[in-house]
């Protein structure tokens, strides 16, 4: 049993059972094969702000603590199963019945392919057509999580955001102060290399400021 597993077995026993604190944990436990059910409580803890009444100050704060699941997965849970929920509800709700009395019959698509999918309609580029023409393939049992994950991610890419100026110039500045530091800390460069070093730095940080405030 994991580190994890233990924390959320020592948490569930000292939660009272059959209370809706005591379910999400529970759920936290069986998260590798019951992720959908566990999407769709995270939801609802996050769209109530059940997690105050539990003495927590943030939802972010109480996944971690709690069932030990960092911001970013909580993040990709919650809009995976908002996702499957919006397109399809009816399948959702036989998901979740059989996570809940351990039947198993309908397997959900992987979490990882439908977090692809998720990205790809928030950016405007999944139609509610094209989930049709390829849902098939994700809810197909036999596909294979990294090609079915690679295949979506080629089809509906990630654009790629130019840097305005003056992030780029910042990003400069950091290169040549880092430059500067390094030079500073190596017996083996003279002192008035690693100055002019600085003086570099400074500029570029100036010219970053400037081209900021423009």
């Amino acid at each position: 049993m994991t580190t994890d597993v233990q924390e959320l077995s020592a948490k569930a026993a000292a939660v009272a059972p059959g209370t809706f604190r005591h379910t999400v944990i529970a759920a936290a436990k069986r998260f590798k094969s019951s992720w959908v059910e566990l999407g769709k409580l995270l939801t609802k803890v996050r769209d109530e702000a059940q997690y105050e009444a539990w003495g927590y100050p943030t939802f972010e704060a109480y996944c971690l603590a709690e069932l030990r699941i960092r911001k970013n997965t909580a993040l990709k849970l919650t809009r995976s199963f908002s996702f499957l929920d919006k397109h399809e509800p009816e399948r959702v709700a036989r998901v979740v019945q059989d996570e809940d009395s351990g039947a198993g019959e309908q397997a959900p698509p992987p979490w990882e392919v439908v977090q692809v999918l998720a990205d790809a309609e928030e950016r405007g580029q999944l139609s509610a057509q094209e989930y049709k023409s390829i849902r098939d393939s994700i809810w197909n049992p036999d596909s294979q999580v990294s090609e079915l994950r690679k295949e979506l991610t080629e089809r509906f890419p990630v654009p790629e955001t130019k840097a305005s100026p003056a992030q780029e110039l910042k990003r400069l500045a950091g290169l040549a102060r880092k430059l500067a530091t390094e030079l500073h800390g190596n017996r083996s460069v003279p002192k008035a290399v690693a100055e002019r070093a600085d003086a570099l730095a400074d500029d570029v940080a100036e010219l970053a400021s400037a081209k900021a405030e423009a």
